[in-house]
Parts: structure tokens; C-alpha cells; sequence
């Protein structure tokens, strides 16, 4: 019996699924669409909010996010460099032409909220998008761009959108002509209104920014002293007060950086001079600068894991660093910040303990702390840290210092009789 021949589909064609056919991309209807909800809704953002939300469902936001937020921002396409598409499918109804104050743009705010809260894979466009806006402020009029401004600051306030978008600003064209940095003046405002001053602080440090400040403006003027005139002018003296923490802190690590360099070369003596001279530059005071010396000194150094051996390994090395640490303990202040600072350590490196009273007489001996300052710490000046244990160690030794003054004093009246 001869075998049925199975049917082939070779030469058969396919009708392409729907699901994989290659969507052209034509904004137009899309564009028409939500620029006539605009029109009908008017002012009333609570409307607009609901439109928005409604239409989600039978618009493809995913598709089209960037026409979306051109038009709910400046009324239609944008064209590169920030101008309005030639086209006349645009509404008056958007944020450029609504009133440039707090209040509105506050609700603007949650306008942008409510919609990526409901389509929450509108949230890379929207960052994508305010990115874009920044780029384009030449492009704007002075009172479009206060009130992007405004509004950018209460998104970031209320963590809608990353503070990575910032970035933007330090576009050389917009920091040459002073627009980036009279942007930032009414986005601070505005973020500083909303939070305050800490909020603006974790969210640059989080992306790495808060040193970054200064660039807002051309290197001919990127000073702390310009920067700090121009925002506190302004009446952000908040913004300027952390610019220059931000530089101080900038600057203490650097110097830091360089001193553990100069020991690991072993010529941590060469600059002390050029390093008094950038503690002076960078206005970092004497008790500042020997918490630096002190934690460069001792953080380089592999110390021994047996307590037994730890005090002399320190001792020796102290020994050698002596004068260093005498060259920023010229003040009593400074003194007592050494010994607090000599006091946490101890008492955070546990094998540390026992070598508190030992590494205090050898600084006394190398003129590096006075007796003043030993007694004060004694009596007043110490910190909560291992406070027992170091003040045990030290009673004999304060009690031959008090000793010893007694006997100077009473050698000085003798001499004046």
C-alpha cells in the first residue's frame, strides 16, 4: 500500500501577526489626541490628571513619553535647541504658559507624580525628558525656564526624579552664559522650600555631585568666594555655607592624601611649611589640620595584632613622627583635640588599650603636649570612650605632673624671697 504524502507548507505564504509587525513611528494622532483632552480639560489640573490617567489605557505612552511630556511642559514637539515644531497641533493649556509662581508649580509637581505613580515605566523617559529640557533652556524664555526651574526643584525634593539630571547644568555653553547657574538659583529655592538644605545635601552626595557645585559656574569665577557671594546674594546663604563645607572637606582630604603619600616616600618633614601654608589657603584651622597629621600618622602603618607588642611598634613609630605632630600643636586647643583624638583611637583599635599612657608620655617628652593640656584632658577635656581605663592608666603620671608643678612653684617663691 502506497503512503499517503503528508502535505507540505513549502511555498505557502504567512499573514504577518499583528503582534509583529513593525510599528511605524507617527506621533501625529497621538500628539492630536492628547492636545485636544488638553483643551477640554483647561486649567483645572485635577482634570488634566484624570484625562491623563484615562488615557493610558488606550494611548501608547511607552511608545510616545517624550511627545507626552513635550506637550504637558511646553504645549507641543520640541524641536532641537527647544523650540515648538512648526506644526499647529499644540495647547495653550501646558506648564510654559501657566502662572510662574510656587504654588502652581507645586501642582504641576503632582500632576507629573500621579501619572508615573500609575504608569510607572513612564519614570526613565520623564528623567530622559527634564535632562533634555535643561539642555534646551537658551531655548526658553526667562519665565519658562523660572518655572522649570521651580518645578525640577519640588521633583527632586519629593525624590520623583534622580539628582544624576543636574548634569545637564554643567553644560559649557549654559555655565559660560550664566544660565545654569541662574537656574540653580530658583531650583534650590524651590527644593530648599520643599525639604530643606539636608535633603539637597543626601541627594547630591548620592550621585556624587556635592562637590560639583562650583562648576555651575566658567573657571574664570569657579572660586568658593564667587560661589558663596553669588547664592548668598540670592538668598541661598544654605547652599553657599555647604559649598564651602563641601570645598573644606575636599581640600582636608587632599591634604591628607598628600601627607600619607610624603610618608610612604618617607619625607613626611619636607613640606610641613608648604602644608602650613595650604591649612592657611584653604582656611582649615590648627586643631582640623592635627586631627589630619594624626590619622595620616597612624593609618599607614600595619600595626601588630599582639597587644604586647602593638605599644612598642607605636612608640617607635610616634617617636619618628614627633615633630610632625609639633608643628600643628602650637595652640592648647590643638593639644587637646591630639589627645581626644589619641583617646578614640585607643579605645576603637582594641589592642590599642594598654598603650594610651606610654604614647602620652612620649609626646610630653618631644614638647608635643604640655602639662596644661595633659591636666585639663584629665580633669575636664576627655571624652566618653574607654573613659575609666585611660583615666586609671594616667592617675600616677598626672598626679608626678601635678607633683612636679608644686615643687616649680614653691622653687619660684623661694627665688622671690
Amino acid at each position: 500500500m502506497n503512503a499517503i504524502q503528508k502535505p507540505t507548507l513549502t511555498g505557502q505564504r504567512f499573514k504577518t501577526r499583528k503582534r509583529d509587525e513593525k510599528k511605524v513611528f507617527d506621533p501625529t494622532q497621538f500628539q492630536e489626541t492628547i492636545v485636544q483632552g488638553l483643551n477640554q480639560t483647561g486649567s483645572d489640573l485635577d482634570a488634566v490628571a484624570k484625562f491623563l490617567d484615562a488615557s493610558g489605557a488606550k494611548l501608547d505612552y511607552r511608545r510616545y513619553a517624550e511627545t507626552l511630556f513635550d506637550i504637558l511642559v511646553a504645549g507641543g514637539m520640541l524641536a532641537p535647541g527647544g523650540t515648538l515644531s512648526d506644526d499647529l497641533t499644540r495647547t495653550e493649556f501646558c506648564l510654559f504658559t501657566a502662572q510662574e509662581d510656587l504654588e502652581t508649580m507645586q501642582a504641576y509637581a503632582q500632576v507629573f507624580n500621579k501619572l508615573i505613580r500609575r504608569y510607572k515605566y513612564l519614570e526613565k523617559g520623564f528623567e530622559e525628558e527634564i535632562k533634555k529640557l535643561l539642555l534646551f533652556l537658551k531655548g526658553f524664555t526667562e519665565s519658562e525656564r523660572n518655572k522649570l526651574a521651580m518645578l525640577t526643584g519640588i521633583l527632586l525634593a519629593n525624590g520623583n526624579i534622580s539628582a544624576s539630571i543636574l548634569n545637564s547644568l554643567y553644560n559649557e555653553n549654559l555655565v559660560k552664559e550664566g544660565v545654569s547657574a541662574a537656574f540653580a538659583v530658583k531650583l534650590f529655592k524651590s527644593w530648599i522650600h520643599e525639604k530643606d538644605i539636608n535633603s539637597v545635601a543626601g541627594s547630591l552626595r548620592k550621585v556624587g555631585m556635592d562637590n560639583r557645585l562650583l562648576e555651575l559656574f566658567p573657571a574664570n569665577k569657579r572660586s568658593c568666594e564667587h560661589f558663596s557671594k553669588y547664592f548668598t546674594d540670592a538668598g541661598l546663604k544654605e547652599l553657599s555655607d555647604f559649598a564651602r563645607n563641601q570645598q573644606a572637606i575636599g581640600s582636608r582630604k587632599e591634604l591628607q592624601k598628600d601627607l600619607q603619600e610624603q610618608m610612604e616616600r618617607g619625607d613626611p618633614f619636607k613640606d610641613v611649611s608648604l602644608a602650613r601654608e595650604e591649612m592657611k589657603k584653604n582656611n582649615i584651622s590648627e586643631q582640623t589640620m592635627i586631627g589630619i597629621v594624626w590619622t595620616s600618622v597612624m593609618s599607614y602603618v600595619e600595626w601588630n595584632k599582639k597587644e604586647e607588642l602593638v605599644t612598642e611598634q607605636a612608640i617607635k613609630h610616634l617617636k619618628q613622627y614627633s615633630p610632625l605632630l609639633k608643628a600643628f600643636t602650637s595652640q592648647g586647643a590643638s593639644e587637646i583635640l591630639l589627645l581626644v583624638k589619641m583617646q578614640e583611637y585607643c579605645y576603637d583599635n582594641i589592642h590599642f588599650m594598654n598603650s594610651f599612657q606610654k604614647i602620652v608620655v612620649l609626646l610630653y617628652k618631644a614638647d608635643v603636649l604640655s602639662e596644661e593640656a595633659i591636666l585639663k584632658w584629665y580633669t575636664e577635656a576627655h571624652v566618653a570612650k574607654g573613659r575609666s581605663v585611660f583615666l586609671e592608666q594616667m592617675k600616677k603620671f598626672v598626679e608626678w605632673l601635678k607633683n612636679a608643678e608644686e615643687e616649680s612653684e614653691s622653687e619660684e617663691d623661694e627665688a622671690a624671697d
